[in-house]
């Protein structure tokens, strides 16, 4: 697990996909992550387990 978290368990694609669905990739683009509120890495991170949880579903159809 520890490598896991090294190399990053979403990718950077999927990190901007969702960052620019949630309306904070231009404070991403000048920022970094560290500029982007908590609240909002947390909705990222919702959005994310959303996604994976409805990819799940169709695969299993």
């Amino acid at each position: 697990m520890i490598m896991a978290r090294r190399r990053g368990i979403m990718s950077e694609a999927l990190k901007w996909e969702l960052a620019k669905e949630l309306g904070v990739a231009d404070t991403v683009a000048t920022e970094g992550w560290g500029g982007v509120p908590s609240r909002q890495c947390g909705n990222l991170v919702r959005l994310a387990i959303e996604k994976a949880e409805q990819a799940l579903v169709n695969n299993q159809s």
